[in-house]
């Protein structure tokens, strides 16, 4: 593939930089990144607000190709306003796609790009908020020809984006160069896409590859607060969307304030088994410590990779343009749900997951129920979930009807799977608020509730239907409450989905990885609180685990009913790769 044995390492040189920098210059920064890994190619960007100069751009095409780099293209459609022009109501300089001479530009610059490349990828900025009179007018006069009342942007934004792809982006670099191949980055927002006009629906029939922000970004002092899970479940999503056409996943070194917190999402991304790993941006890697860091662990994700095979999971069903619970399937990853998301109903899965933006597909519900008919298979549904489909038939499915309560817990109750065995009754870390999903005793029965004083309150619930089984989890309000719930609810919640047979015990903030070659991944997270502790991990069938890296082969600590339990140590921030032997 390249310098490494699964995946091409990549990374993208800015316009700023582009339009300034001197031969002598480039070659010390590229001496400083070639010190600590080998890179494969550079994405070098012409426009970026300003437009570097044709000599510019082939003087570092030079540089890199001297050191065997592949070059491509780059472009983020950002735009200062013009001088004398009124500022208009943007965020990052976006383009203003109703204003002819922001237009003309973007199409200039299209032309230019493919004039000197034949690939060229796009940077998460291909967006629009502009609220300006034109746009205003242009939205009403949409929403109007389309019978659209509430006054809402997403419909108008989707429909635009669209046309200016074709018009604006693609047309104008394939008349300078019919054989330009264009890919389009999307970022790490999603349940954010319709909104601004991100339309992977219709733009993924348009481009000729996609590719995934995966940056996450500190969750506490910044403003995207998304869990690291995401690396993973995003790169899974895209790639499930247009298999093949996943051109990599792209994080960054900025507001990460922890080493490892940057290193993860490097980690994540490789778990997901891309094509392409792209470090944004080549400036910010320059006399940067994460950079030694991470080329010592490339070549161990590198290994790694060599014994995984294609990631499987929970198959968590996001439609297009669907919006609800926002990332609560990537808290369930971040406390070792192994969970891959798609933006189709999962038809042949045994395992589902379904939130409230699923419930975004009007015949969800019909889905579900002939899906529980057909697989017999184990359905994991969020109380947003039932929520938003208590008006679609979820009533023919479950007794649980909720009323609108609250209830903060701070102990549980668990039974366990057999009723033979002792159900236990564990303390949280702090109290967690929860809905109360209200149900009819007998008809749906309650596996694990969360208690305060004399009452208990469902927190994964089950309801049989024909050969298959409906699993309710009441999710809190605060998502990273997930964290705070005992070691004993969270593993009988993962023992309800076990994948290829495996499921995690063990607390919080562990994730689990699993592959379709009997290969698994433990991760322990680097967050706070987070310690190193054994974990154990229960696979039907197996015979023993053997550890690739190093040779061991480790025997199980017990077999019971055909299940193997097996104890492992679990450092924070210390990646295992076990291979499962049946």
């Amino acid at each position: 593939m390249g310098n490494y044995r699964n995946f091409k390492l990549v990374t993208y040189f800015v316009a700023h930089a582009a339009a300034r920098v001197t031969r002598e210059e480039l070659e010390q920064q590229l001496a400083f990144i070639e010190r600590h890994m080998r890179l494969d190619k550079v994405y070098l960007e012409p426009w970026r607000g300003e437009l570097a100069s044709h000599e510019q751009i082939e003087m570092c095409r030079e540089v890199f190709h001297a050191h065997g780099i592949e070059v491509a293209g780059g472009l983020t459609t950002v735009i200062p306003t013009p001088d004398g022009a009124k500022p208009k109501q943007r965020l990052f300089n976006t383009f203003c796609y109703n204003d002819p001479a922001m237009r003309a530009k973007l199409k200039e610059v299209c032309g230019f790009i493919g004039g000197h490349f034949d690939e060229f990828i796009i940077d998460d900025f291909f967006f629009t908020d502009c609220c300006c009179e034109a746009c205003v007018k242009a939205k009403e006069a949409f929403n109007a020809s389309h019978g659209i009342t509430d006054g809402s942007w997403q419909a108008y934004r989707l429909d635009l984006m669209k046309k200016i792809s074709v018009e604006d982006v693609i047309a104008p670099a394939r008349a300078a160069n019919p054989d330009c191949k264009i890919t389009i980055k999307y970022p790490n927002w999603a349940e954010s896409y319709q909104e601004t006009g991100y339309n992977p629906a219709e733009q993924r029939k348009l481009f000729d590859m996609l590719y995934t922000g995966t940056e996450t970004r500190d969750p506490v002092t910044t403003d995207q607060h998304l869990p690291r899970y995401l690396s993973f479940s995003l790169m899974t999503y895209f790639e499930s969307m247009w298999p093949g056409h996943n051109g990599g996943g792209w994080f960054d070194t900025f507001d990460s304030h922890i080493t490892e917190h940057y290193l993860e999402q490097a980690y994540l991304t490789a778990f997901a088994k891309p094509k392409e790993m792209m470090m944004f941006c080549f400036q910010s890697l320059v006399d940067n410590m994460y950079t030694p860091a991470l080329g010592f662990q490339l070549d161990k994700l590198d290994a790694l990779l060599d014994h995984a095979g294609s990631p499987m999971g929970i198959a968590c069903y996001l439609p297009d343009d669907s919006q609800g619970e926002d990332n609560v399937q990537d808290f369930l990853g971040m406390v070792g749900l192994p969970v891959v998301c798609t933006p189709y109903f999962p038809e042949n899965e045994k395992q589902i997951l379904l939130t409230r933006a699923s419930a975004c597909d009007p015949q969800v519900v019909d889905r579900l129920e002939a899906w529980l008919r057909r697989t017999g298979g184990d359905a994991l549904v969020t109380s947003g979930f039932i929520e938003a489909t208590l008006d679609k038939g979820i009533q023919r499915l479950t007794s649980i009807r909720p009323r609108g309560r609250r209830v903060s817990c701070d102990r549980y109750r668990v039974e366990a799977h057999r009723r033979e065995y002792i159900s236990t009754f564990p303390m949280g870390e702090r109290p967690v608020t929860l809905p109360v999903m209200e149900f009819r005793n007998n008809a749906t029965w309650a596996v694990v509730k969360g208690s305060h004083g004399e009452e208990s309150y469902g927190l994964l619930l089950r309801d049989a239907y024909c050969d298959g089984r409906l699993w309710t989890l009441a999710v809190p309000d605060a998502f990273p409450d997930f964290y705070h719930m005992p070691a004993g609810a969270l593993s009988r919640i993962r023992q309800a989905m076990p994948v290829n047979g495996v499921w995690l015990e063990g607390p919080a903030r562990v994730g689990l990885f699993v592959y379709d070659n009997d290969a698994v991944v433990i991760h322990p997270f680097v967050m706070e609180g987070v310690q190193r502790t054994l974990v154990r991990l229960h696979v039907e069938g197996a015979k023993a685990l053997t550890t690739p890296h190093d040779g061991r082969r480790i025997e199980p600590l017990y077999v019971r009913d055909g299940e193997a339990v097996f104890e492992l140590p679990a450092m924070p921030g210390r990646y295992v790769l076990y291979q499962i032997e049946r």
